[in-house]
């Protein structure tokens, strides 16, 4: 006979399939979330552009940071949504809740997705440089014409490439912080299941792709802030996104 009360089954990580029209409901409950309190949610925002603004004007070492608390601040901001949904409240300390729980494996998501785009940058350098010393080899050799589509065919083959590299990492990373923080997930388990899942669902996650970009369009009209808005609601709909495919 079952022992009550029963143990709680441990969290597999597996994803589930959700429909194509989740990606609407996802963003609705993304701007519920801001409505909720517009005034904190747009100070979190002001507070995260600061943060990452101020890191950019350090050279080299600034973009590194940038890098590495990215995964730390969302874990916060889902940390907050998920204090609004449990306890109708949240404060703005909230967002730093990822220094005070599994640090260590949120930034070392953080470098996981540094050393990927490294390495998409490395190779787009090899492949435009290579091009363009071999259109330029063309062009001293009498053929300019020939020269240019060569430097040209580089940059852009280069440009898909980095584009075709680039999504599986975003796919990787974008759950992640979520089963690290809320789930005790190691880095990499967590970054595969995040990839599992967006693969999985990759039509929902196609749509909802889709959609973020008209958004961002619209975001950046008023001189960008549009995104002290779109940024809080973004986060909300990865909460929702995260707990409809993980949590069911």
């Amino acid at each position: 006979m079952e022992q009550f009360p029963l143990t709680p089954a441990a969290f597999s990580g597996e994803p589930r399939l959700a429909p194509p029209d989740s990606a609407f409901n996802w963003l609705r409950q993304g701007w519920a979330v801001f409505i909720a309190n517009p005034g904190l949610w747009l100070a979190m925002s002001v507070l995260i552009l600061v943060i990452f603004l101020g890191l950019q004007i350090v050279p080299l070492i600034g973009t590194l940071a940038a890098n590495l608390l990215m995964p730390v601040l969302t874990a916060g901001m889902l940390h907050a949504i998920r204090r609004l949904g449990d306890e109708n409240t949240f404060e703005i300390g909230d967002l730093f809740a990822g220094f005070k729980r599994n640090t260590g494996p949120l930034i070392m998501v953080g470098v996981i997705y540094m050393a990927g785009w490294l390495a998409i940058g490395l190779l787009m350098m090899v492949l435009v440089g290579g091009s363009v010393a071999g259109g330029v080899v063309a062009g001293f050799g009498g053929q300019p014409g020939v020269g240019a589509g060569i430097g040209l065919g580089g940059i852009f083959m280069a440009s898909v490439l980095s584009l075709l590299l680039g999504a599986p990492l975003l796919m990787a990373v974008w759950f992640a912080p979520a089963l690290v923080y809320f789930n005790d997930m190691a880095p990499i388990e967590a970054m595969k299941a995040s990839f599992a899942a967006n693969l999985k669902n990759w039509l929902v996650m196609l749509v909802f792709g889709l959609i973020v970009l008209v958004l961002c369009f619209f975001a950046a009209l008023p001189m960008g802030l549009g995104f002290l808005v779109l940024m809080p609601v973004l986060y909300g709909a990865l909460y929702a996104s995260y707990k409809d495919i993980f949590l069911g």
